[in-house]
């Protein structure tokens, strides 16, 4: 689902897609960077053939594409913001070339970003070569037309039919986009014959289009007769003369003889039964195979009679049945021959039979085994080192032939040959660590050398090596595995001996872009203290748990105590770190707890302007020891001015940008990015000013360090430590295109190494933090009031207080509540307080927020209750979401009859997709159940904790199943405010003091009101 993050598209983004045909074509299409509005009938964003990779045209190819009545929606991979609308099925024609294969060589010819349905043909292509290498086909005769054909046809059993279930959960929806409706189609080379009457717009009604289950098994089957076809052209096999036999390998109709009599016919309709009949018999599959287990010497000791003594580097091969449906089910070969085990009736009626004729299949794919089929009744191979080898660089072969294959654990485990690299601090630079200043500049000293399976090798070892005729090896009383080549590579890189780098470079080459010069990868990196912990992934295992500093308000749980302790060992070394736990886990206050824990200077922290107000407030709870300013505003001070009695200067990333040099002409301790995603377009303003401020140490705290592409990944951590993930084209060469474009597994593991140090990404739903967390969190956010809105406030505030200074109490009760009413709709919006039905965006510092909230959980799966007070409110809420996301917004208010309020509270927790529902806080409040959402946000305040517990409870009850967030949009320096300090003070005794409704507040003195409804200078946001 689009996350709803508005974000602006890279002016030549082209996204290559995919789309299998009615006919199980593979076809191509191309998308350019533009939000497709358009008329049609042509998507007014694809790209012409001439812009596709090389295959056949297709002039008029109609897609039926998700679209809203401006054009067909953009694909997510181009990175537009989403459009207004409910978005509906239409149909829409492009230009397409259809190619008989598809794979990533294919695929790389097109400039541009690649869609998840061309990954999947990719796969599905792979999973057709893959049959055929196996043998996993079959001929067949169809007969259609005037002339019978002769085709090649998958076999899928096992663990084929597994992949292709899977494959056909798997294809995207784009992938079977081709519409059905004969007339809209174009065909080759028609130059648009296509188009319906006068070429008139797309296609209002969807035409039919094919499931997933029909377009796969049409498309396998093309792909694998294909492949077998240009296989046996390859090696010059042909049949031609020879009937249905020459079919299967050139044209594929043939002639039935000379003349169709009838006895003609009866003999094909014969060939083809028994045709059907082999693939029925092969397609059914067999309850056992033939398995082999390999032993290696040490293994088989036990189980050889005491009697039979074999040579000290003798390997054992194992013959054996496996039930098919029960792989743990195995019956030596021993056993079938003397036929005493009851279960192989079951399975099969001759059990000696399938496993001579399994023997046999196998060995014409490992001739080997062909010396143990000498013997009348074979059981198992007694091997040397050498032939072991032979039979494990079969094994895999084996396997995808449907053989089952068990191998001692050693050979899974061993990650083969790599350098091994020490890494020795210098003197000078273990003097600097005691003053806790050094990083990633210093210089250290360096040694290569060589590691197999993980484990370095002495001189010794790699002398044995030498002598080593087989890459089999046993090495220090374990088996592994060599190859010769990659030992004299990695044994002449060795004369190059060691030098000096610095520990930046040493973490670089190691862990993330080792040197294109490098013959293997490093698999061993050792070192001392700090750069070891960093150096050989164990920095979990010697973190030091710090506790709590003196002067932090509050008990820090257990994971933040570990986020404290991490934050602070690379603080000391002056390297820099990316907290990114997910909202709600309280990066606030370890942080907070880090600048308690040590003060070596001003630290600058810059965030968005939303929750600047918040940072002010966090740090007066929870660390009001320290020194706060804040640096915003058109009045603001000179920021050297300020840093001389603060310990933190707070400040917005706009107010960064403009006194960007005045803040880089200061000498920071710490700078601190909240919410860094803000500058994930390393081009931008912000992320090249943010650059620029110098700092021992760098910090940044984000939710989500990747929204979009991983480009934003390195725009934040080379902000923590420059130059670490080296520059951004190498970056986006060796990790952005490989796994966004290909999905490469390994590209995203090395990542995942790379950045560990210096990322650390906690979630709601880690278990060691599941553990630790209330089932329920009230999340509060302090929320800025823009312009228009303070001058309202401000309007109403005077019409009260000019009212109160009248003689008398007639201002009691009523006009005190009213007045407040109107305040706090002020807080809200300006257009509810105006009544004139104006727009509701970028007007009020609570709907930013509450935007913000909702994307974040839509992103994450995850769907949000919305209460407000305000009907009216409610109604223009929820249109405005409804077009901000993308998504159905119902609305629960008074008036809403009962059947259609049980309906829409069916549908929302029926819904296989988040959403957002809005409800006014007296209908919705209470009698219903809504566990589909874990995200309660009131809007406005109700100023009554019971009321809004019982709100909030219609997520949080039996039958929910996540932890519900509870966030609570407060107005900074209002009445709003005050009066949820005024409640938090109150504590658990709130209810009882408080009462029912909102009527305590004109219980309050005149003086007391004065002051709580008085406007505070940090309301204004802009």
């Amino acid at each position: 689902m689009h996350s709803g993050v508005v974000t602006v598209p890279e002016a030549d983004v082209r996204v290559l897609h995919g789309f299998v045909g009615r006919d199980g074509g593979l076809n191509l299409w191309g998308e350019a960077g533009t939000d497709g509005r358009g008329a049609g009938p042509w998507h007014p964003g694809a790209i012409p053939v001439e812009g596709l990779p090389a295959g056949d045209r297709r002039e008029a190819a109609t897609l039926v594409l998700p679209s809203t009545g401006a054009g067909p929606l953009p694909s997510p991979q181009v990175g537009l913001s989403p459009r207004r609308g409910v978005p509906r099925a239409r149909a829409w024609r492009v230009p397409a070339v259809e190619v008989p294969f598809l794979d990533a060589d294919l695929a790389a010819e097109f400039e541009g970003r690649i869609s998840p349905g061309v990954r999947w043909m990719i796969e599905l292509c792979a999973f057709a070569a893959s049959l055929v290498r196996r043998g996993r086909v079959l001929p067949g005769v169809r007969i259609e037309g005037v002339r019978p054909s002769a085709y090649w046809r998958p076999v899928l059993i096992g663990a084929d039919a597994a992949r292709r279930a899977a494959l056909v959960a798997a294809m995207p929806a784009a992938c079977r986009a081709e519409t059905g409706d004969p007339a809209a189609r174009g065909s080759r080379e028609s130059g648009g014959k296509g188009e319906t009457a006068a070429g008139r717009g797309p296609l209002e009604r969807p035409a039919d289009v094919a499931g997933p289950e029909d377009l796969v098994a049409v498309a396998l089957g093309r792909l694998v007769d294909g492949l077998v076809r240009t296989r046996l052209a390859e090696r010059g096999v042909t049949l031609a003369g020879y009937g249905w036999l020459g079919a299967l390998t050139a044209e594929p109709e043939f002639d039935a003889g000379p003349e169709l009599a009838d006895d003609r016919v009866e003999r094909l309709d014969e060939l083809v039964e028994r045709l059907d009949g082999w693939f029925d018999q092969a397609a059914r599959g067999s309850a056992v195979r033939v398995c082999f287990r390999l032993s290696d010497p040490r293994e088989h000791e036990p189980v050889m009679p005491a009697e039979v003594r074999l040579p000290e580097d003798s390997w054992r091969l194992e013959f054996l049945l496996q039930a098919a449906d029960e792989p743990s089910v195995l019956v030596g070969a021993a056993d079938v021959w003397r036929d005493d085990y009851a279960p192989l009736r079951r399975w099969t009626g001759h059990p000696q039979e399938r496993l001579l004729a399994g023997l046999g299949r196998a060995s014409r794919l490992w001739p080997a085994l062909g010396d143990a089929l000498r013997e009348v009744r074979p059981t198992q191979m007694i091997m040397d080192t050498e032939g072991a080898h032979g039979f494990l660089s079969h094994a895999e072969l084996l396997t995808e032939a449907g053989y089952g294959v068990l191998l001692p654990a050693w050979w899974r485990r061993s990650s083969g040959l790599g350098l091994s690299l020490r890494v020795r601090s210098r003197e000078a630079v273990a003097h600097v660590l005691r003053d806790r200043t050094a990083g990633l500049r210093e210089l250290v000293d360096y040694q290569w050398g060589l590691a197999l399976g993980g484990r370095p090798l002495t001189e010794d070892d790699l002398a044995d090596l030498a002598r080593a005729k087989v890459p089999l090896v046993r090495l220090r009383g374990r088996w592994v595995f060599l190859d010769a080549d990659r030992l004299a590579a990695g044994l002449a890189f060795l004369r190059r001996g060691g030098g000096r780098m610095t520990a930046g470079e040493a973490l670089r080459t190691v862990r993330l872009l080792p040197p294109e010069d490098l013959p293997l990868p490093v698999t061993d990196a050792r070192g001392e203290g700090w750069l070891g912990a960093l150096l050989g992934g164990e920095l979990d295992q010697r973190l030091e748990v710090l506790e709590q500093p003196d002067g932090l308000n509050g008990e820090l749980r257990a994971y933040q105590k570990r986020g404290l302790s991490w934050l602070n060992f690379l603080d000391e070394l002056g390297l820099g770190a990316c907290l990114a736990d997910d909202m709600g886990l309280g990066k606030t206050v370890q942080l907070l707890a880090l600048l308690l824990h040590r003060r070596d200077g001003p630290a600058l922290l810059i965030c968005p302007l939303s929750v600047l107000g918040n940072w002010q407030r966090e740090a007066e709870r929870f660390a009001p020891g320290l020194r706060v300013t804040v640096l915003h505003g058109a009045d603001r001070a000179d920021p050297a001015a300020l840093i001389e009695n603060a310990d933190l200067v707070l400040t917005t990333y706009a107010t960064a940008v403009k006194d960007a040099a005045a803040l880089a002409a200061i000498q920071w301790d710490r700078v601190v990015l909240d919410e860094a995603q803000h500058i994930k377009n390393s081009a931008g303003s912000a992320a090249r000013a943010v650059r620029t401020f110098p700092a021992r140490s760098r910090i940044a705290l984000t939710g989500t360090p990747v929204e979009n592409r991983l480009s934003e990944l390195w725009s934040i951590l080379d902000f923590a430590n420059p130059g670490l993930l080296a520059s951004a084209h190498a970056f986006r060469a060796r990790f952005a295109v490989p796994i966004e474009r290909y999905a490469d597994e390994e590209a995203a593991a090395r990542l995942r190494q790379a950045t560990r140090p210096f990322l650390l990404r906690r979630t709601k739903s880690d278990p060691a933090i599941a553990n630790d967390l209330p089932s329920k969190r009230q999340v509060r956010h302090l929320c800025g009031m823009t312009t228009e809105q303070v001058s309202l406030y401000r309007a109403v505030l005077d019409e009260l207080l000019a009212k109160m200074a009248e003689p008398g109490e007639r201002w009691r009760k009523g006009l005190v509540l009213a007045a407040m009413t109107k305040l706090k709709q002020v807080c809200v919006h300006p257009a509810l307080l105006l009544k004139d039905g104006s727009p509701l965006p970028g007007r009020s510092g609570k709907v930013d927020r509450l935007e913000e909230i909702v994307d974040r959980a839509l992103g994450a799966g995850e769907s949000v209750l919305c209460f407000t007070q305000f009907a009216r409110f409610g109604g223009m809420l929820a249109p405005h979401l409804a077009a901000r996301f993308g998504v159905r917004v119902p609305f629960l208010h008074g008036g809403t009859a009962r059947g259609a309020r049980d309906a829409m509270v069916a549908e929302f927790q029926q819904a296989d997709r988040p959403g957002v529902f809005v409800l006014s806080l007296k209908a919705g409040g209470t009698g219903i159940n809504l566990t589909a959402a874990n995200h309660v946000v009131h809007v406005d305040r109700w100023w009554n904790p019971a009321a809004e517990t019982q709100a909030s409870d219609r997520a949080y009850r039996i039958g929910q199943r996540k932890d519900v967030h509870v966030h609570t949009l407060v107005c900074l320096g209002t009445l709003e405010e005050r009066i949820d300090r005024l409640l938090a003070d109150k504590g658990v005794l709130a209810e009882r003091v408080v009462g029912s409704g909102e009527g305590w507040l004109s219980a309050l003195s005149a003086q007391d009101l004065r002051d709580l409804v008085a406007l505070a200078p940090e309301a204004i946001v802009d």
